[in-house]
Formats: C-alpha cells, structure tokens, sequence
C-alpha cells in the first residue's frame, strides 16, 4: 500500500510540473508570435473613422518594417535601432509609439516619407508642393444610440496611387491650413483619417514626426468587430459587425 501511495504522488507531481511545462512552452510561443509575427490589437477611439472604427480589433504585423525594443514585450531595450528593416509605404497604416513618451501605441495613417513636405491648405493635402487628389463622395453616417450624424467624406489619392476615405467635419479649423512640414531624414509623418478629430503628426508638441525606431506594425487585417463593449457578450447578437470580420485594411 505504502509503495501504490508513493507512486501515486510520483504521478501527481509528474502530472503537474508537465502541466506547468506545457503553460510555459504555451507562454513562450505566445510571446514568439506576438513578437515576430502578430499583434492583436483593439480601437478605442474615432481617429481613423471610417477606416477604423470604435470596437474594431485587428492584427498588426510585426514583420513589416523589421524590429525595434518596440516590437518587444514592455519595449524591453534589447534590441539597437533597427533590424531587418523594410521601408514604409506611403499610405500604410501603422502602429506606432508615441514619441512624446514611448509608451502609448498609436495608430495613423503614413502621409510623410523622409523628406517629404506636408502642408494642408482649406483641408487640401499637399505633398511636396502638390495638391493630393480628392473626390467628394456620399457621407458617412455614424449612429449612436439612437441618433445618427451625417459628416462628409471623400476619397483620397495620394502619391504613388493609395487610395482611401477620409472625413471632413469642416474645412476651417487650424489645422485645415497649416505650415509646412518637413519630414526629417529617419522619421515619418502620420495622420488620421478623421482629419478633424484627430490629434496626429500636426500637433507638433503632442505627437509630432515619428522615429523610425517607434514603429510597432503595419495594421493588416480586421478580425472582430463590435458596436459596444465587446465584453457584454449578451449583447453581440445586435452589435456585432459582421460585415467587417476578416476585412483587408486598406
């Protein structure tokens, strides 16, 4: 009896560290993907509306334009500089860490290339000097709750072909008109979509031009989508958005 006992434990404790052994090696690869590979992350606010919207979740790839101590966990300083490094295309949409403190992940569209200039004359995109193609299309309609805005939107080009919607409250703001900036060498120059409703690389003091050492990922794919907290499950069957589950990022 003595012996069954003492074999019983030996499985017990041989059943538990293979338990802990198979949770680290969990872990680990886990981490490997996030790192190298995949990113989830989630949309908390109307910035990149209508190409990203609020409760959208997405996958952020990592790969893109190679490593940084931002592509770590923690932005752990293990790796210098950048490794592996791939160009940004303009248009790309990116995560990236905020300059100001190297903490915060934003996400905004590439406007600026090194060395570019940017300008906005009466909400008019200037790259380089030249005026970016935009057509005045339907508007967008956002409901909350039971009320519906209507803003409009148009279609943008920018250089090299790019296409993508933008929204314009109103074309009078301050920084509709703005001065120009010039992207310097090693940097890029980043904004939202929702071009009166985003605090971007305009906003010099608060966000400014992005290192390239702060970018995070290219944002590829949607894979969830919810119209409210996504954590009220009893509530998905009326604000889930179907429509957007595994959608490209364009």
């Amino acid at each position: 009896m003595a012996e069954e006992a003492d074999t019983m434990a030996e499985k017990k404790t041989s059943g538990f560290k293979e338990t802990l052994t198979t949770v680290f090696v969990a872990i680990l690869i886990a981490l490997g993907v996030r790192t190298v590979a995949y990113e989830p992350f989630n949309i908390p606010s109307g910035s990149m509306i209508p190409t990203l919207l609020v409760g959208d979740y997405l996958f952020v790839s990592k790969a893109s334009y190679g490593y940084s101590r931002h592509s770590l966990p923690f932005s752990l300083p293990l790796i210098p500089g950048r490794i592996f490094f791939e160009e940004p295309k303009r248009g790309d949409v990116m995560v990236f860490k905020l300059p100001t403190d190297n903490k915060t992940d934003y996400i905004k569209r590439i406007i600026g290339l090194p060395g570019d200039t940017v300008q906005l004359k009466d909400s008019i995109l200037y790259i380089n000097g030249k005026p970016v193609k935009r057509e005045r299309v339907d508007d967008f309609i956002e409901r909350s709750g039971s009320n519906y805005t209507r803003t409009a939107r148009y279609l943008e080009t920018l250089p090299g072909g790019k296409r993508h919607y933008v929204l314009e409250v109103t074309e009078k703001t301050f920084y509709d008109n703005t001065p120009v900036y010039k992207v310097p060498k090693g940097h890029y120059f980043a904004m939202g979509d929702n071009r009166d409703r985003s605090r971007d690389s305009r906003f010099l003091n608060d966000v400014g031009f992005i290192p390239l050492e702060n970018l995070v990922g290219r944002a590829d794919v949607l894979f969830f989508s919810v119209d409210g907290s996504a954590w009220k499950f009893w509530k998905w069957a009326d604000s889930l958005r179907f429509e957007r589950f595994f959608q490209g990022i364009e």
